[in-house]
């Protein structure tokens, strides 16, 4: 699913791209001896520019902060006895917390200590 995405972001940003280098083809080649329409020739480079800024905000940036920001908010909800799935694949109980890490109880009894990071998901009971 996101390989699609990427792709469809790709090819957003491919027509923009295009749809700029078009504007910018339509300017003038020349101004005459007047200084104004030189500011002409700029303006759709700039509009360009604009457009390229909002889709990589729109696009890109904003939701990536989302996303870190609801995982933040999951990782300082955790709490002992939660189920927790960490980066790396392993499923676990919550046994402690501490500032920084998290002491996890795996299915066969051992206890692992990882990062409060590392924590990708906290499953529903």
């Amino acid at each position: 699913m996101k390989r699609n995405r990427l792709i469809r972001l790709g090819m957003v940003a491919a027509g923009i791209f295009s749809a700029g280098a078009l504007i910018a083809g339509c300017a003038p080649a020349a101004a005459p001896s007047g200084g104004a329409s030189e500011t002409g020739s700029v303006l759709p480079l700039v509009i360009f520019m604009v457009l390229i800024f909002g889709f990589m905000y729109f696009g890109v940036i904003r939701p990536q902060r989302k996303r870190q920001k609801a995982h933040t908010q999951m990782v300082q909800a955790l709490k002992k006895g939660d189920k927790v799935i960490t980066a790396g694949g392993i499923f676990g109980v919550i046994e402690s917390i501490a500032e920084d890490s998290i002491v996890i109880k795996v299915e066969g009894g051992q206890t692992l200590r990882v990062a409060k990071g590392s924590v990708a998901v906290r499953q529903e009971r």
